[in-house]
């Protein structure tokens, strides 16, 4: 079995895909992992609110190490996959790929597992439809 760094990328559409930028480093010129936790943020935040039809808040997110560094220039692409729901939560995996400008091959850089709650106007929890069957 290839070691999951050598793995290829989840199949279909990112949810995000962006080209890491000077703006996004700190002073040592190294991407900030905060940078990379807010697209994933951003991406698992997109399917939760698909799935819930409406306003969905990030409660927790779990099992982020970082693998591989982003640099400069890499195009970043965020994979998000519905893993569970229950009565008012959405459980999103989520994974990030990193890929130079100039070469075909994608390594993950990270993942983790972002935890929604969908919320009404009022800001109290609402239930959310059950987890599509394939």
């Amino acid at each position: 079995m290839p070691h999951a760094e050598e793995q290829p990328p989840p199949t279909g559409c990112p949810a995000v895909r962006v080209i890491a930028m000077p703006a996004d480093t700190n002073p040592y010129g190294d991407i900030f992992g905060g940078w990379l936790m807010s697209l994933m943020d951003s991406a698992a935040g997109s399917v939760a609110a698909r799935h819930s039809k409406g306003r969905a808040v990030t409660i927790a997110v779990e099992g982020m190490t970082f693998l591989r560094p982003v640099v400069v220039g890499d195009e970043v692409s965020v994979y998000a996959r519905l893993a569970g729901v229950g009565n008012t939560s959405m459980r999103i995996d989520v994974e990030a790929w990193r890929r130079t400008r100039h070469d075909d091959r994608s390594y993950r850089v990270t993942q983790a597992t972002f935890t929604f709650v969908a919320i009404g106007e009022d800001r109290q929890p609402r239930s959310v439809p059950p987890l599509p069957t394939e």
